[in-house]
């Protein structure tokens, strides 16, 4: 199997992205100048699919109110892995996160994941070896 880099990884995660793997709560504030907005779940699966390790997430607030929640990943060597944290305005607030378990069926945002998880491999794989099989969002 292929070992890419994080940057790699990042670069092909960051040109996949587009509003239509933006999550459908968050599609009213994608703008092609922040991309990250409403990536984050789809981009932590793809992310655990290439590298394993543990899914995080944390509440985001705003005026101490919870208005969402926000994935992202940590290695197996203990280091967290955030590729959409930029997506987040000054008054909007990431809490501390906590491991959670991989989704054993795929969720809400399965059709967002696969085109997320196709586009990265296309930009990855340039003919190489296929993703690892994984139970996706």
């Amino acid at each position: 199997m292929t070992a890419w880099t994080l940057n790699d990884i990042e670069r092909a995660i960051r040109s996949s992205w587009g509003v239509d793997t933006c999550a459908p709560e968050d599609l009213a504030h994608w703008r092609p100048d922040n991309p990250a907005r409403g990536q984050a779940g789809v981009t932590a699966m793809v992310v655990h699919d290439l590298l394993g390790g543990e899914l995080m997430m944390g509440e985001v607030r705003a005026g101490g109110v919870r208005t969402d929640l926000h994935w992202w990943n940590r290695s197996a060597a203990g280091i967290e892995i955030d590729l959409t944290h930029e997506q987040f305005g000054p008054d909007e607030l990431v809490g501390p996160g906590r491991p959670v378990a991989r989704p054993a069926r795929p969720g809400r945002l399965h059709a967002q994941y696969v085109l997320l998880r196709h586009r990265v491999a296309i930009e990855l794989e340039r003919g190489r070896t296929r993703l690892p099989e994984r139970a996706c969002a």
